[in-house]
């Protein structure tokens, strides 16, 4: 864990430590707090240009025909050994069995 020294305004002192003592933290827990929620709000998703979309897409395209053909046998056998998961426990029946049909749909036409 980083740790710094850092020189405040006495009334923005003031300030963190009174919405510290309202929150019932720490000024410390209440800082990384503000911190972490100013930083994760300045992550913004940006539209990307057509041309930007097309150049990412051949450069996808190309990587996999530098990769080859999959070893079907490989894969195979990575999927056989792989660990499997359930569902979450929160989401309803229908949900789950509308799901399971479209993954065997898909299984049946040879798509999965």
């Amino acid at each position: 864990m980083g740790r710094f020294t850092l020189r405040l305004p006495q009334t923005l002192h003031y300030e963190l430590e009174s919405r510290a003592q309202q929150e019932g933290v720490s000024l410390n827990q209440y800082i990384v707090y503000a911190l972490t929620r100013q930083v994760a709000s300045s992550y913004t998703v940006q539209r990307v240009s057509d041309e930007e979309l097309l150049a990412q897409r051949k450069r996808y395209d190309e990587l996999l025909r530098s990769l080859g053909e999959p070893d079907e046998a490989a894969m195979e056998t990575f999927l056989a050994e792989r660990e499997m998961a359930g569902p979450d426990e929160i989401l309803p029946d229908e949900i789950l069995t509308a799901v399971r049909s479209k993954i065997n749909a898909q299984k049946a036409a040879g798509s999965v």
